[in-house]
This record gives structure tokens, C-alpha cells and sequence, in this order.
């Protein structure tokens, strides 16, 4: 698809922002997904704090991990800012304490619980001016769906009013080694505006991290496989050269 003239959100990662003409449309919702110890997470954390430094608000939604674990594991990165957390330019949100408070305690959702969860979530990104959003992981979430329908009105909804409030939203699936395709349940991909893929390449003895953008509506973007470097300074993107070694540029 041609490059329309959209606004773009930057994500801060010279690499990934090149490789999409200039960032990701603003409003679109994204899928990372990818298996354990991709590197979902921590970009999408950089995603967040570029953002945040930018003056666009943020806020990571986890599902399984307390907030303050997250905030351990991430000082060691030079981008990250505790400050930024303080100052509630960026906010950490833990969704079990969402489904204390909504009374969604169970282990099995009904389509009228997607609906109060959704409309909780977009009350929050409205009434806090978020302009960034990641929910970490939306399979955990899906977890408690009991149908592909279910689903599918799920990411629909979020998706739709996120997108109107002018929110990018940024939704990590967990894939398994085993999976086909790009999500577990084959919906959240055909959903998503845009899929962002992040695996495991063994060369040489080695296990290299790699990223693709698979698909990104409102903008031309590179199909082609990049390795990435989780770095101190943050995360770095480098052309996968024949026989599976990188040069960086």
C-alpha cells in the first residue's frame, strides 16, 4: 500500500522507524508477536519511553508480571528514565488489579466481560491522555475468551476505540515454537493493522534474534529480515546478510 500522508509515531528505534518510511501510522494496532525471549518486551518498553521523552504519554499494560519486576529488569538499559515513571509520563498498569476492580475473577470470560474490560481500558486511555499503549501479553488475555469469536469482537472493539482516542497500541503475542502463522488462535493477525515478527535464527552454534514487518497498513514498509541486538543503549536493527551473519550500518 502507498504512503498516504498519515501521521506517524515514531518509535524511537532508528532501524524499525527506517524500515517503516518514518514510524508506524499513528492509531494502528500492532501485533508482536513472536516465541520466549524474542525481544518483545523490551521493545516494546522503548517504544514506550521514546515516546514518553517525546511528550506523548504511555502506558504498559501487563498481564502476568508485576510492574515493579518489569521496572528492575529495565534500569539496566541506558534509554530507560525511572524519572519518567515518577513524573507519570509513563504508567504501568497491572491488569489483575483491572479485574479486581471489575469483578472478573474468573478463568472464562463471557462477550458482555470483553465489553466491561474494553470499555475500562479506554476509559483509563482517555481520561490519562495516552497516546502510546502496549498490552503485554493480549494472549493471556485471549486465554480467558472461550471462542475465536469472542476474539475477534475483542480486538475489534479495543482496536476501533483506541484508534478514534488517536492511540498506537501495541499488542504482544506469545507464539510457541510449534505454531503456523503468526498468532495462536489465527485471528489476531488477519485483525491487527500491522504485524511486527520477531524470532530465533541458530547459525554457526549461535542463536540470533531476528525481526520482520510482515504487514502495515497505511505505509510502505521493507519485508525483509533484519537481526536485532538487545543493547544496553537500547535495541539495534542490522541487514541479515547471506549465510545468516549481520553487518551493522
Amino acid at each position: 500500500m502507498a504512503d498516504s500522508g498519515r501521521d506517524r509515531c515514531k518509535t524511537g528505534i532508528a532501524g524499525l522507524d527506517s524500515i517503516l518510511n518514518g514510524g508506524i501510522p499513528r492509531g494502528n494496532t500492532i501485533l508482536i508477536t513472536g516465541s520466549c525471549g524474542t525481544g518483545k518486551t523490551t521493545l516494546s518498553l522503548e517504544f514506550l519511553v521514546h515516546g514518553a521523552l517525546m511528550g506523548e504519554r504511555s502506558m504498559y499494560i501487563s498481564v502476568t508480571e508485576a510492574p515493579e519486576k518489569l521496572v528492575d529488569n529495565m534500569i539496566t538499559y541506558d534509554f530507560f528514565d525511572k524519572k519518567l515513571i515518577n513524573e507519570k509520563k509513563l504508567i504501568l498498569v497491572d491488569l489483575q488489579e483491572i479485574y479486581v476492580k471489575l469483578g472478573l475473577e474468573k478463568l472464562e470470560f463471557t462477550l458482555e466481560d470483553v465489553n466491561i474490560l474494553v470499555s475500562q481500558i479506554v476509559k483509563i486511555v482517555k481520561e490519562l491522555g495516552i497516546k502510546r499503549l502496549v498490552i503485554d501479553s493480549i494472549t493471556s488475555i485471549c486465554y480467558r475468551l472461550t471462542s475465536k469469536e469472542e476474539i475477534r469482537e475483542f480486538i475489534l472493539h479495543l482496536g476501533k476505540e483506541l484508534s478514534d482516542l488517536g492511540c498506537t497500541t501495541i499488542l504482544i503475542s506469545e507464539l510457541l515454537h510449534s505454531s503456523e502463522g503468526y498468532s495462536q488462535y489465527g485471528v489476531e493477525e488477519a485483525i491487527a493493522d500491522g504485524i511486527i515478527f520477531m524470532g530465533n535464527l541458530e547459525r554457526r552454534g549461535d542463536l540470533l534474534r531476528t525481526i520482520q514487518v510482515i504487514k502495515m497498513r497505511g505505509t510502505t514498509h521493507s519485508r525483509a529480515k533484519y537481526v536485532l541486538d538487545l543493547t544496553p543503549i537500547g535495541v539495534l536493527l542490522a541487514p541479515l546478510l547471506k549465510g545468516g551473519s549481520s553487518e551493522v550500518t
